[in-house]
């Protein structure tokens, strides 16, 4: 049961006849009050019974499954008036606040046996399962003195997926990558590059790339002499192991982004490039347990998976467990791979865990560590115009210094660093993997 404004307002008139009878005597103001006392809760009683009862309604949703983060989505509710009274009221929909729901609260008038269709936008701030248990209405009387208000389960949820924005980086590396796979003019030569074509030797072209065999036997007295070179594109099938740190240093925001969250938009933008170009790519989010993983998917259901593991993924506030990620390499694939480890590197008591197991990665890999920067950090070294500026800009020129020592520290364990502010970092990495192409590493 819930009381009106309208009931509060009226209860309030019974002040003016007793201010009215202001000279009269007491016993005489609260007969008059007791009187109006009665009748308004009379008036109340039959408002009540009158309300048509809400637990006689029957609710349906109607959800997409899934939509990516910072898009928005039509939530439908189809309530069905299965009583014998029409039902005027107010419902409002218990979505949680992270939902971004445009209004939760909707009046609602629905005849008796008949159905309406109530719709909701939602504009989810943030990813994962956005869930919604129930729905509260309230039923108010003929005389809009008092409501019926009853809780109906009305379950459901939505999977709101990583947004990956760094998309829009894959054609321009898309066309880096046909010039690598001989698909243009551009053909390379190196080590770990697979043999493509033949063809005739022109101007520039590298004299170690020249097939003597094939020459000799194009070679005939009647057709002059032409060199015959070797034409090369990077291997294919290569492996690709992305392993994201899903523990506390990925909590962190930076650019009003978590770690995590870029890590997945570098992840998405990678495996997109490496699938194109032919290689096969899994990935694990991995902190002290195995959050996430996708493993034996390739084009369009690889992004699709991987998009679907990340999407209920949360940074846990425990540090990782460095030293079983080799096995977890290991258990993916035996052979040599590119293993990229998306984590945090600015700290150096967090990062003794990662250098102590790089060795033994490095020995049968080529790893890569990527990891975001702040560029806020950056800024603060060039302002010292007063005191605590000054020592803002000392604190950030430490940490700077620190990003520099452990990135030194990866380099002589044998691996590549990546580091960039978060909406240079996927695309640097996409760079990196491109130039470790070129250069015949994977």
């Amino acid at each position: 049961m819930a009381i009106t404004p309208r009931f509060v307002l009226l209860l309030a008139l019974g002040v003016v006849p007793i201010v009215a009878l202001g000279g009269g005597s007491l016993a005489d103001a609260a007969t008059v009050l007791g009187v109006w006392l009665l009748f308004m809760l009379a008036l109340l009683t039959l408002d009540l019974v009158l309300a048509a009862t809400p637990r006689a309604l029957a609710v349906e949703r109607v959800l997409p499954a899934r939509l990516r983060l910072g898009e928005s989505a039509e939530a439908q509710l189809f309530i069905s008036n299965r009583g014998t009274r029409a039902l005027r009221g107010v419902l409002r929909d218990a979505w949680q606040p992270s939902a971004g729901a445009a209004s939760n609260r909707q009046r609602i008038a629905l005849p008796a046996g008949e159905r309406r269709r109530l719709s909701m936008l939602l504009t989810p701030t943030r990813r994962g399962e956005r869930r919604v248990e129930q729905v509260t209405v309230r039923s108010v009387g003929p005389l809009g003195l008092a409501a019926r208000q009853a809780t109906l389960a009305a379950p459901g949820r939505i999977r709101v997926l990583p947004p990956f924005h760094s998309r829009k980086h894959l054609p321009s590396r898309l066309a880096r990558l046909r010039e690598l796979d001989g698909r243009t003019a551009v053909m390379l030569r190196g080590q770990g590059t697979e043999f493509d074509s033949l063809r005739e030797y022109v101007r520039g072209d590298d004299v170690r790339s020249i097939d003597w065999r094939a020459t000799a036997r194009r070679s005939s007295p009647s057709m002059a002499p032409s060199l015959m070179v070797r034409t090369w594109r990077p291997e294919r099938d290569r492996r690709v192991v992305l392993v994201i740190d899903s523990g506390r240093t990925s909590a962190a925001r930076i650019a009003d982004e978590p770690r995590l969250d870029t890590a997945f938009e570098s992840a998405l933008l990678l495996a997109a490039l490496a699938s194109h170009a032919g290689d096969r790519v899994d990935m694990i989010a991995y902190d002290r347990l195995v959050r996430g993983r996708v493993q034996g998917a390739a084009g369009a259901e690889l992004l699709s998976r991987m998009v679907e593991a990340m999407a209920p993924i949360e940074p846990e506030l425990i540090e990782t467990d460095w030293t079983a990620v080799p096995s977890l390499v290991r258990g993916v694939t035996s052979r040599h791979a590119l293993v990229v480890l998306l984590t945090s590197i600015e700290a150096p008591g967090a990062a003794t865990g990662l250098l102590a197991v790089l060795p033994e990665l490095t020995k049968r890999h080529t790893v890569v560590v990527a990891s975001v920067t702040d560029p806020a950090v950056r800024d603060a070294t060039a302002t010292r115009g007063t005191r605590s500026a000054i020592y803002r800009a000392a604190a950030a020129e430490r940490a700077l210094l620190d990003v520099e020592r452990i990135s030194a520290a990866i380099r002589q364990c044998g691996a590549e660093v990546v580091t960039a502010a978060p909406a240079e970092l996927p695309p640097a990495l996409a760079d990196r993997y491109i130039a470790l192409k070129a250069a015949g590493r994977l």
